[in-house]
């Protein structure tokens, strides 16, 4: 892992906790955070272990977007647009599309800013938590552009399209409790570290066979495209479920009331 950028550690619970670490520049990204982000999400989808996974900031803010000064001075800008052969995704889309690729859900923690492609990082997460005074903005307008990061898969899910142009047109900031408002985050609460992390044990304590399996069924059947194969979808991951040693655990352990003991995906 890049020591210099992001921060990654798993506790005896399998909950993994993912810090940005350049809480001088208020976590923005240069080319090394990209490349940490990458390094990050392709060693959670591997590590059985894993959970549920907490993203949050190091210092004052979650991410205040791309680092203009550093990736326009030989910094790797046009690298950003590179497309692997086996991802739909560019380099600087994957950022935010990864996120879905990790097994386990993913939590965001905002605190302080979050703009641009930090807020569409937080977009790629399955539950955002934010701190009622956090800044959010989709704000690559200010800069002449648009948002490119993957916001195209996350806030389709959140937002009419009607909200989601009036924030993209100007650019504006909202608050975290107005984002609750609006949908953009799931929670606005004074400490979303600690409640972020709260939730994860809580995750964490069930059979992760059946968690996983619903972040995929909602993940691949969620804009109900295809009614039909999402009904298929659902009995298709029910019955890889129904007699397997983590849901037979469940059912034992529920019917003696004791704390069930999962064991750890293959």
């Amino acid at each position: 892992m890049n020591e210099d950028r992001i921060t990654l550690s798993i506790d005896d619970a399998g909950v993994a906790q993912v810090t940005l670490n350049r809480a001088d520049k208020h976590n923005a990204l240069d080319g090394a955070m990209f490349d940490a982000l990458l390094e990050v999400t392709s060693t959670l989808r591997d590590e059985r272990r894993v959970r549920a996974v907490v993203v949050h900031g190091a210092g004052k803010s979650f991410c205040s977007g791309l680092d203009i000064t550093s990736l326009g001075q030989g910094g790797g800008a046009s690298s950003l647009l590179d497309r692997d052969d086996d991802s739909i995704a560019n380099r600087a889309q994957r950022v935010s599309v990864d996120w879905a690729s990790v097994p386990a859900p993913v939590i965001a923690a905002i605190t302080g800013n979050c703009f641009g492609g930090g807020l569409q990082i937080a977009l790629g997460a399955d539950i955002r938590y934010s701190a009622p005074d956090a800044r959010l903005s989709i704000m690559e307008i200010k800069w002449g552009l648009v948002p490119d990061m993957g916001i195209t898969q996350a806030l389709p899910r959140l937002l009419p399209a009607d909200v989601a142009k009036e924030l993209t047109f100007t650019g504006r900031i909202v608050s975290g409790t107005e984002a609750q408002a609006m949908g953009l985050v799931t929670r606005a609460v004074s400490d979303p570290l600690t409640v972020a992390l709260e939730l994860a044990h809580e995750i964490a304590a069930k059979s992760p066979h059946a968690i996983r399996a619903a972040k995929n069924l909602y993940d691949r059947t969620w804009s109900g495209a295809d009614s039909a194969a999402a009904l298929r979808l659902e009995s298709e991951l029910q019955v890889g479920l129904m007699g397997s040693p983590n849901q037979l655990e469940a059912v034992h352990a529920g019917m003696a009331r004791r704390a069930p003991v999962f064991a750890d995906p293959d």
